[in-house]
């Protein structure tokens, strides 16, 4: 990254992109995100492949013909890995001057000087004295000049590349103006660093790393001056690689895998090179066979905890099958599930928006297809965080993951209450506006199209901003109903029934349900009553007909008192469908007009 024209090293697509704005001078400031944490390849000189922690790489690959290295984060202070006695050197001058102390006894151990600077604990580890003195290390090395022949002399400017790891406690996320002391200093100098032209022209590198930008003081991310590049996740290629080095330092570690690396590479794509080593050691490292079974359950347990419960597998051994009515629904879902196995991604939609009245099974719905579709489904959990900067940093710590998984289907439950809003919410500080921003950008993304299919449900799907649910971003919008029909009601009573174990047959359907517009929800609350009252009377040795029971339990159901918000919910579904094919008879023939009346007049009920 010098500059110097020498053979360019094999480097990872990231840090050749670093390595050419450099020498381009197009940027001297970097902000290293995402896959932070993880092992790096690296090719030594002999060509030989190996794989170290980005901070070891950044010192001995990328930044390699740089003459000094120093690094500093809160916990470990300032530490100087290349160039020790260039540093000392300088720090002897600069104690003369300033009266200070940081080179006392750096001399007793001229084999190593680095190594004496940290045993003595010489160099500082609060941020405010470590960064003013690799400031000043930094702009006095500016002046460095060389002799020409003939006694004149030449600008030669010492090579610094300076490493802020864990940037995110040294300029954390907030509004500037709330900023004073420490951390306007800490904000101020790092933007200098970006935008000084004597340090520009200069081979000075400054480099930030953080696992999220949006840890990270917007004015430090939004900097035109300084580049950000993202470490991504190991592609399936990038996987097979490091699986074979892996497998190849445990004895007979391949023999002890029931897939091979070929086809066990897509299978670890969303993991760390970190994760795979740990899943290896913990199974093949220790003796036993890694069958595909066990694979899959290690792989689910560690992206859940690498994404710190963001992000849970949804696990499902039932189908559509399982799902009483929506027939139309359920067509729809399995012939995306077929196009989706046929790699025929262009023919799919970006996204589903799942709609109806509280107890219809949106959610037993989307888990039923889950086990159908033959890739993974995951569920955004509650990713709302109470501390400033930390809500953005989970979403971007979900769409990392995402990417890297290969196909996915992501599901939103309570989708309204999860999204955000435009215009941000009150007393929010505008974070509601935040989120919205950053599931629109995502959502939109055509390159995702059959690869992060997005299913949002939600009973209120006009609390959703309608940027959100817009074709591009949720297609098809899938409403659901009660049965609507005595047929439909007999197939749900027979589901649920069979759900709850409950002893009863098609016979044991009551005559009082034929007419009753009932949700799953409700069907359900009803078959428990019947079960635990035939279950009482089993136990006072008074056993009935359970059903005599069922038949009891219904002819005394009471319609819900929120009857005018069932029907609201149920129009809203109406009003959002967009394949008519959906609707049941009473509504494909309403028109539109007619719905959105009826919303208004439900609506001004249900405030009044």
């Amino acid at each position: 990254m010098s500059g110097e024209t020498s053979p360019a090293p094999r480097l990872p697509a990231w840090a050749d992109s670093m390595r050419k704005l450099f020498v381009s001078g197009a940027a001297s400031q970097f902000l290293l995100h995402g896959n932070v944490l993880d092992l790096v390849p690296s090719w030594g000189a002999d060509g030989e492949l190996r794989f170290v922690a980005l901070r070891k790489f950044l010192t001995d690959t990328l930044f390699a013909p740089f003459e000094v290295v120093v690094f500093y984060d809160r916990g470990k202070g300032l530490r100087v890995e290349r160039g020790a006695d260039l540093f000392q050197k300088w720090l002897k001058v600069f104690d003369s001057f300033q009266g200070t102390a940081f080179s006392d006894g750096t001399a007793r151990d001229d084999k190593d000087p680095g190594a004496a600077l940290e045993r003595a604990q010489l160099l500082p580890r609060e941020p405010r004295r470590a960064l003013e003195l690799a400031d000043r290390f930094v702009r006095a090395g500016l002046h460095r000049t060389r002799a020409l022949d003939g006694g004149a002399r030449a600008a030669d400017p010492v090579r610094v590349a300076l490493v802020l790891d864990h940037a995110q406690f040294l300029v954390p996320r907030g509004d500037a103006i709330h900023l004073s002391g420490e951390p306007a200093e800490h904000l101020i100098r790092v933007l200098d660093w970006s935008t000084d032209p004597a340090i520009n022209a200069s081979p000075v590198v400054t480099c930030l790393i953080a696992p999220n930008l949006n840890d990270l003081h917007r004015q430090v991310v939004e900097n035109p001056f300084a580049a950000k590049l993202a470490i991504p996740l190991p592609s399936e290629a990038e996987m097979a690689e490091y699986a074979t080095d892996a497998l190849g330092d445990i004895p007979d570690g391949a023999g002890r895998c029931e897939l091979g690396v070929a086809a066990m590479a897509p299978k670890l794509v969303g993991l760390s090179r970190a994760n795979v080593r740990s899943l290896l050691l913990r199974t093949v490292g220790a003796g036993e066979t890694l069958t595909a079974a066990e694979l899959s359950k290690i792989k689910k347990e560690l992206i859940e905890k690498e994404c710190q419960g963001l992000l849970e597998f949804v696990e499902s051994d039932r189908d559509l099958d399982r799902v009483a009515g929506h027939d139309a629904a359920k067509r729809w879902l399995r012939e995306d599930a077929r196009l989706l196995k046929a790699g025929a991604t262009r023919a799919l939609p970006m996204g589903y928006l799942v709609t109806g009245r509280i107890g219809t099974g949106k959610t037993y719905l989307v888990e039923c297809w889950a086990g159908e579709l033959g890739v993974p489904m995951v569920e955004i959990k509650n990713f709302r965080d109470k501390w400033v900067g930390a809500t953005e940093g989970n979403l971007e710590t979900i769409f990392r993951v995402l990417k890297a998984l290969g196909q996915v289907v992501v599901f939103v439950d309570e989708a309204d209450q999860a999204t955000g809003r435009r215009e941000g919410g009150v007393g929010d500080s505008g974070l509601s506006g935040r989120i919205y921003s950053m599931l629109a950008q995502e959502m939109a993304d055509t390159k995702n199209r059959g690869r992060i299919l997005w299913v949002f449900a939600t009973s209120r799907p006009d609390l959703l901003e309608v940027d959100l649910k817009r074709q591009g971003r949720l297609d098809v919008h899938i409403p659901l109903f009660p049965p609507q029909d005595e047929a439909g009601r007999r197939e749900l009573f027979a589901i649920m029934a069979k759900k709850l174990k409950v002893p009863a047959g098609s016979a044991d359907f009551p005559a009082a349900a034929a007419a009753l517009e009932l949700g799953g929800n409700e069907m359900e609350a009803l078959l428990v009553r019947a079960g635990r009252l035939h279950a009482l009377a089993e136990a006072n040795a008074a056993p009935r007909p359970i059903g005599e029971v069922i038949a009891e339990v219904f002819a005394e159901h009471r319609p819900s008192a929120y009857g005018d918000r069932l029907e609201l919910m149920d129009l809203l579904a109406v009003e959002e469908c967009t394949d008519a094919g959906f609707l049941p008879p009473r509504y494909r023939e309403m028109p539109l007009d007619k719905v959105q009346a009826r919303i208004a007049e439900l609506r001004s009920r249900i405030r009044a």
